[in-house]
């Protein structure tokens, strides 16, 4: 992965004027900060945590350069001693974190910073960035996956991502959230994931004759021929598949596929199976793609399409119906003081966390508690711990899981996650409550705010 070393920039302005001011007035105090998500987009019930890796690569390299250095001073709002100050800034705190590929919910922190208020204040618009995007995009694919009933799922989502960054982070999530392969070449040298692709209708066009290019391709490529059928008209190009199929059976090797990019793919497959049948071509596979997203794919299977894998881009890649997340990274605790915000529809829940997933006898995830850090599960039954330390001292604790470690684990928690919380439309909320020690700190604190801040306004 490359290094993070120069974006200490990518921050929001008034991070660093936060950051002078704390600066100026002596404010040096470690300072914990939570992400969590504050409400579900439409017909969500879950989140797939994703963005960690990123995180903790970026916590651990950043640096502010001459040339950082440099540009601030341009700007003439910052003193010289605060930017001497940034010349030696390193991050040199704690995170605590859900792993990627756990599912969370709604309130839940998943990432906790601590570290002296500054460094804990400049990194937020990195973590929100990171963890916001790659977690709605793993949880977009993931409903793909389920859609797909055990189908095949690959992201192509690549040229239709909002830039170069967001198509590698695409890649990656999707992949957490239980896609197979991606067509993204880069992804599959950073991140090892497996890559596919077939053919576009430039390449047929090209030739003079449709069959002509599904010669050449097949020629070029005998062991992983899959060839795109609908540039013309889909069944004559199915049958053209059909006859170059079996020129390569006469050669020993075997065609993979085809694919539909267009048209009532649902009919049309049902079409195309039919003609690579009656060929004694039962292996060759159909691929669908084009504008699928997880509500068509499961469209397609209610109706009996024999798909056998989905090509999914833009609709995943944007996350279409449901391209935010109303998430936020606010401050718990300040010089071992715990506090909240009381903003309406944003008020905040104080201090250091942890979450306590409960399952019932069938091992099914069966409610979550929110509590305090260092609480012992409320009711003394066996709880897991969802947040553990990653970080201490601006260093990681361990090696990290690998990408394939992620999924793995994310396709373990969705199987014991509750059909109903699942299902694409209208979906069973899963219960979230908050401690017994938790809600008392926090009514406490409220109580002191409103005689403090309000009751003498």
């Amino acid at each position: 992965m490359a290094s993070n070393t120069g974006l200490a920039l990518f921050t929001d302005l008034y991070q660093l004027t936060m950051a002078q001011a704390y600066f100026q007035h002596g404010m040096f105090a470690p300072a914990t900060f939570s992400f969590f998500v504050r409400k579900f987009p439409p017909d969500r019930a879950y989140f797939v945590a994703a963005g960690l890796e990123d995180v903790l690569h970026f916590l651990e390299e950043i640096r502010f350069t001459k040339a950082d250095i440099d540009y601030l001073h341009s700007t003439a709002m910052f003193s010289d001693n605060f930017l001497e100050y940034l010349k030696g800034l390193r991050f040199a705190g704690d995170v605590w974190a859900v792993p990627e590929g756990k599912l969370f919910f709604c309130d839940e922190p998943v990432i906790e910073v601590t570290a002296p208020i500054i460094e804990a204040q400049i990194v937020e618009t990195f973590v929100v960035n990171q963890t916001n995007f790659q977690s709605l995009i793993a949880t977009k694919a993931s409903r793909t996956v389920f859609a797909a009933r055990g189908k095949r799922v690959v992201d192509f989502s690549l040229r239709r991502t909002h830039g170069i960054d967001a198509g590698m982070k695409v890649a990656r999530a999707s992949f957490i959230g239980g896609f197979e392969a991606t067509s993204n070449v880069l992804a599959g040298q950073q991140y090892g994931i497996p890559v596919v692709g077939t053919m576009a209708h430039s390449f047929v066009i090209a030739f003079e004759r449709e069959i002509d290019a599904f010669r050449a391709f097949a020629d070029s490529f005998p062991d992983n021929t899959v060839l795109l059928v609908d540039t013309y008209d889909t069944l004559e190009g199915a049958r053209k598949a059909a006859v170059v199929a079996l020129e390569l059976e006469a050669r020993g090797k075997r065609a993979r596929g085809v694919r539909l990019d267009s048209g009532d793919i649902s009919y049309l497959s049902r079409e195309v199976r039919r003609i690579l049948d009656e060929a004694r071509l039962s292996h060759v596979r159909i691929v669908a793609s084009g504008g699928l997203d997880e509500h068509e794919v499961a469209r397609l299977l209610e109706n009996g399409a024999p798909v056998d894998s989905f090509g999914v881009g833009t609709k995943m890649g944007v996350s279409a119906d449901a391209p935010w997340l109303d998430c936020a990274y606010k401050l718990v605790k300040y010089k071992g003081r715990p506090v909240l915000k009381l903003s309406t529809g944003k008020a905040t829940l104080p201090d250091e966390k942890q979450v306590f997933r409960y399952r019932d006898e069938a091992g099914l995830l069966h409610h979550d508690v929110i509590g305090l850090r260092h609480e012992t599960p409320p009711d003394g039954a066996p709880a897991e711990h969802l947040l553990s330390q990653v970080m201490r001292g601006g260093r990681r604790l361990g090696a990290s899981p690998t990408l394939k470690e992620a999924q793995e684990r994310f396709i373990q928690e969705f199987a014991r996650l509750p059909a109903g919380c699942k299902v694409l439309q209208d979906p069973r909320h899963y219960p979230v409550e908050l401690s017994p020690g938790l809600t008392a700190l926090r009514d406490r604190i409220q109580q002191e705010v409103v005689e403090e801040e309000i009751g003498k306004a």
